[in-house]
Order: C-alpha cells, then sequence, then structure tokens
C-alpha cells in the first residue's frame, strides 16, 4: 500500500474509532444496549466509508473535521446493516470481524435494538452537526436515508434474500450490489465532495466513479469469499455458497470475476479524472480495495 495512503488511513482511522466510541458512550441509555452498540461498533472492521468520505472531502478542498459527524454517522448505519445481516432470519452467521456476532454475544433482541439504535442515532448525528449548515443537513439527510433505505442498501438486501437458490443474470447481480454495497459507497464520495465544495459536473463524474468503486468491492469481497481464509476475512470462508447465494465467481466463474473487476477497475479510473479530485488518496483507495485480502 502507498505511504501516502497507509498513513491517512492510520490516523483516520483512529479518530474515526475513537470518535464512535465517545459518541455512544456519552449517551444516557441502558447499560446493555450500549455494550450492544460499542460491542460491534468496536469490532472494528476497514472504515472503509468514512475513509472514503474524508479523502473526497479533502480532494476538494475541505476538511476532515467538516465531515466527521456525518462519516460517523454513516459507519453507525453501516454498522447496524451488519448486525442485521448475521442474524438467524438473514445470513445466521456466528462470527463477524473475527469476534462472536452481536446476536451470539448478548442475545437476537438485544443486536436487534442495538442496530435500531445505531441507524435512528445517525440522523441525530447529522442534524446537530454545528459544521453544516442548515440547507447542507437536509440534503445530506435525504440522500442518506435514500442510499440506506428501501430505494437503497435496503432493496438491496432484499433483492439478495429473492435470488437465494436460483440462477440470475449478471445485469441482476450488478444491480443487487449498486442497491446492497454500492449506494452507502456512493453516498460517502458524493456527500464528502459535496461538502468539499465540488461543482455539478465534478460531483456527476465522482457519483459514477463511486458506483464502479462499489461494484469492485463486492467482486472483490465474493472472490475473498473463495480464495481468502477465515483469519483475513474475519468471518467463515464459503459462507455465501452456504447460503446459496449469487455471486461473481459463481455466475462467471473465479477467473472471470477477477476479469470483471479488473474492467471495473478501468472505468473507475477514466471517470475519476474525469472528477478532477486534486490529490490521488481516491485513486490509491481504487487500487487498494480492488487488490484487499480482508
Amino acid at each position: 500500500m502507498d505511504q501516502e495512503l497507509t498513513a491517512f488511513i492510520t490516523e483516520k482511522e483512529k479518530l474515526i474509532t475513537d470518535e464512535l466510541i465517545r459518541k455512544v458512550s456519552d449517551l444516557s441509555i441502558p447499560n446493555r444496549l450500549k455494550e450492544s452498540m460499542i460491542y460491534s461498533l468496536e469490532a472494528g472492521g476497514k472504515r472503509i466509508r468514512p475513509l472514503l468520505m474524508i479523502a473526497s472531502c479533502e480532494a476538494y478542498g475541505g476538511s476532515h473535521q467538516q465531515v466527521l459527524h456525518t462519516a460517523l454517522a454513516l459507519e453507525m448505519i453501516h454498522t447496524y446493516s451488519l448486525i442485521h445481516d448475521d442474524l438467524p432470519s438473514m445470513d445466521n452467521d456466528d462470527i463477524r470481524r473475527g469476534k462472536p456476532t452481536n446476536h451470539r454475544k448478548f442475545d437476537e433482541a438485544t443486536a436487534i435494538l442495538a442496530g435500531d439504535a445505531l441507524l435512528t442515532y445517525s440522523f441525530e448525528l447529522i442534524a446537530t452537526d454545528q459544521q453544516l449548515t442548515e440547507q447542507q443537513k437536509i440534503y445530506i439527510i435525504q440522500r442518506l436515508a435514500e442510499a440506506s433505505g428501501p430505494k437503497g442498501m435496503v432493496a438491496g438486501q432484499s433483492l439478495d434474500i429473492e435470488a437465494e437458490n436460483k440462477t440470475i443474470l449478471l445485469e441482476d447481480l450488478e444491480r443487487i450490489h449498486q442497491l446492497k454495497t454500492g449506494e452507502l459507497l456512493c453516498f460517502a464520495i458524493e456527500i464528502g465532495a459535496y461538502i468539499g465544495g465540488a461543482n455539478n459536473a465534478q460531483l456527476q463524474a465522482i457519483k459514477k466513479f463511486a458506483a464502479y468503486l462499489g461494484l469492485i468491492f463486492q467482486v472483490q469481497d465474493d472472490i475473498l469469499d473463495v480464495t481468502g481464509n477465515v483469519e483475513q476475512i474475519g468471518k467463515p470462508v464459503g459462507s455465501d455458497e452456504q447460503n446459496s447465494k449469487s455471486t461473481y465467481p459463481k455466475l462467471l466463474g473465479l477467473e472471470g470475476a477477477i476479469e470483471k473487476k479488473q474492467l471495473y477497475v478501468e472505468k473507475a479510473k477514466k471517470l475519476l479524472q474525469e472528477a478532477s479530485a486534486s490529490h490521488g488518496l481516491l485513486d490509491q483507495f481504487l487500487i487498494y480495495i480492488s487488490n484487499r485480502i480482508s
């Protein structure tokens, strides 16, 4: 990994994690609910979405302070989605990021409530952010609701469940992943650029770049489910196959999935040039996400 990107990730990842834990720790809420929320937030992960938001904001002249609360809100929504994904009624997973899943550590009802709490608290964080104008708050909340709700991530999760035990077309799989994974990644990059001061033309190009980045992220996720190991990826290898999920390797074969990912990478590179971001962190993130091993 590039040294500049390594330094950026190390510094900002710690900031994001520390602030996530501080925000929830300061809430006056039932202790078990708080412990459950913090447990999943502390489980770690790559913090890709908030990191991308900060990088995108800085690419257009903004600062991490301007997007910090929105970045925290986004990571809370991502964490809530993982808690609910792992539930017995969904993917029924016992391990997440190398630790027992929330419902295994606590219980199913507490896990559901922790997810609900993270989802709803995320919007409060944005609504009370003094770094944002009222107009910015309205737009950001609207876009986050679209990206995470029935038009975005939730729709993708629903289609993903419907596609289990079925053979679907590649365009159907792309649609699932654009919604389930891509919408929150698009939100991260679009809103970072929006707060950073990107113009309309730049925003349109960066949104298209983000859409391909979301597909790249998911293709690599599917590849790792075949080629990775539990120590690296933090969850059981082969869980997609076990749950009869539709994946890129299942539809295209492993080599075909790798070729498709590279095609997405080339398209993303061209769009990033059109977006005229002022530094190379987003380009480095593209390489990092495409080649990640966890």
